[in-house]
């Protein structure tokens, strides 16, 4: 996908609709407000931008450009949202990269965009290393949190970078970042999502859901590497507010009560195991929480005893539900306050600047009551999936935007998911597709044959279970071998949590595996599940 290069970039938008143009902006008219917080660390807006601005001059005189892609793999840390800031600036784009990623899916990511550079956390230094072994011409790396051999120190870069910045215009049509989202292909599709739609996103939940003068501190919680992590922060940013970084790791929902308690934080986004998890904390009652205007959730379903305790425990706090899916960036509907409870199990109605349709595979209308995809046309839906033509024409097929979720809507014009049309699990808010999963385990010397289904989990809402005909009768791989084989192929969170041994798979006559049958199966108790975990998986 060509992009022009800086000498060829229209000099005479002077829009500033950017992410780095925003912080530029609040670094001139109130620099001294504290801008992003984490771990004791808090850097206002002059601070922020001012680093910004070096990083986009050390990866200017490393070869990044207009147009060029800069990969960043890193837990959550002020460094990653420092190359988001600074690459938008320079009219880069951005490739975050989930840090759950094994090498191999890690090069995948790097190849597939074309990265021009990469930023990666010293933890993952390793990971990214192993993975840029695996493709040509990897370019130049800058790495923070601890000195690493081959790799250049990111804070010695910001150091003798230029502090000023020779601004360019970025057209804000231009893609800002590529979110890497699996596909039901087994490889994962890049959506791309322009500056355009980011700011149309954070301004359409703005208006829908309203801003307060005291509602400035957002806590990010989810991993940046996420759409939810990258968006969610858009409209404190908007505000001139004060985003706080939630480390990643094991969910500690002590220690987020107190983050959420010392910082005063007046919003957050957390899948349901999590909120089930705050609302547990002994003593929560005692704790002063009162800052708290928006707590939202999404990804999972929710009970109605849990949304009803969220209700009672944050009495000053609107409740929503959130869907919608990274193509969108990402949020499509809504659903508010006391219609969580009265609409139990519906995503609410669209968001403003948000059009929707539910329609059969002929793109008709169906009935309201009846089941059907739902489709979208909005500002926010991403311009194209990356260097994949027959995909992006295939989603936007018919001039609407094919999201692959069933639903249905309601009388009252409420929408409630029913199934995925695209096959997929979603395991503590996190989506694994299955085919991607099952072409790793197929290879596997000892499978013959395999499906994998979602399996019911308290914690995590579901996990993967693989259905595995063995190769050779009697002779199936072992829940440990499975583990090994996976490790470096898969994501934790991806590999199957459990196996299950059959003769074959139930197939209909067109060969395609039954997998309501397997699910049925499941549930009724006849698959021979190995009371063994494979391994961790999930989000832990």
């Amino acid at each position: 996908m060509p992009m022009p290069g800086a000498a060829e970039v229209p000099r005479l938008l002077g829009r500033g609709m950017t992410m780095g143009d925003q912080l530029a902006r609040h670094a001139r008219t109130h620099g001294d407000q504290p801008a992003f917080s984490f771990e004791g660390t808090t850097r206002t807006y002059r601070q922020f931008d001012a680093r910004v601005n070096r990083l986009a001059n050390a990866l200017r005189e490393r070869g990044a450009g207009y147009g060029d892609r800069v990969a960043v793999l890193g837990l959550n840390a002020l460094e990653v949202l420092e190359t988001y800031f600074a690459s938008t600036r320079l009219g880069a784009i951005c490739v975050p990269v989930n840090f759950r990623l094994a090498a191999e899916e890690i090069a995948y990511v790097l190849a597939d965009s074309g990265a021009r550079a990469s930023v990666v956390h010293a933890p993952l230094a390793p990971a990214l290393a192993k993975a840029r072994e695996r493709i040509d011409e990897p370019g130049p790396c800058l790495v923070f949190g601890g000195a690493v051999d081959g790799m250049a120190d990111y804070e010695e870069a910001l150091a003798t970078a230029p502090a000023e910045f020779a601004e360019i215009t970025v057209d804000e049509q231009d893609p800002a970042f590529i979110m890497y989202t699996s596909g039901t292909t087994g490889r994962p599709k890049g959506a791309v999502l322009t500056h355009h739609n980011l700011l149309m996103h954070a301004f359409s939940n703005m208006a829908t859901l309203g801003t307060g003068p005291d509602d400035k501190v957002w806590l990010a919680a989810a991993p940046l590497f996420h759409i939810a992590g990258l968006s969610g922060m858009l409209p404190n940013l908007l505000l001139g507010g004060r985003t706080v970084l939630l480390p990643s790791g094991r969910f500690d929902p002590v220690a987020v009560v107190d983050l959420m308690e010392r910082e005063r934080v007046t919003s957050v986004f957390l899948v349901p195991a999590q909120w089930q998890a705050i609302v547990s904390v002994p003593e929560l009652a005692s704790r002063d929480l009162s800052a708290l205007a928006k707590i939202s959730w999404g990804a999972a379903p929710a009970s109605t005893t849990l949304l009803r305790t969220m209700i009672d425990t944050f009495p000053q706090a609107e409740v929503t539900t959130a869907f919608g899916q990274t193509e969108c960036s990402p949020v499509t509907t809504l659903l508010r306050g006391e219609d969580s409870i009265r609409k139990i199990g519906s995503v609410g109605k669209p968001m403003l600047n948000v059009e929707v349709r539910v329609v059969d595979d002929d793109l008709r209308d169906v009935p309201r009551g009846e089941v059907g995809e739902i489709v979208y046309r909005s500002p926010m839906v991403m311009k194209e999936y990356w260097n994949k033509p027959a995909e992006t024409a295939e989603a936007f097929r018919g001039g609407w935007f094919h999201s692959g979720d069933l639903v249905r809507q309601d009388e009252d014009g409420y929408y409630y998911v029913v199934d995925r049309k695209k096959d997929m699990i979603i395991s503590g808010g996190e989506n694994i597709y299955c085919a991607e999963v099952e072409n790793v385990l197929a290879a596997h010397p000892k499978i013959g044959e395999v499906a994998l289904i979602g399996m019911p989990d308290e914690r995590w809402g579901e996990t993967p279970l693989a259905v595995i005909a063995p190769r050779a009768a009697g002779d199936a791989p072992t829940a440990a071998e499975l583990g090994e084989w996976c490790a470096d192929r898969l994501a934790r969170y991806k590999q199957p949590r459990h196996v299950a041994v059959v003769t074959a798979l139930p197939r209909n006559p067109s060969g395609k595996v039954l997998k309501t049958q397997l699910r049925a199966d499941r549930a009724a108790g006849k698959l021979p599940i190995d009371p063994a975990p494979v391994g961790a998986g999930n989000l832990a």
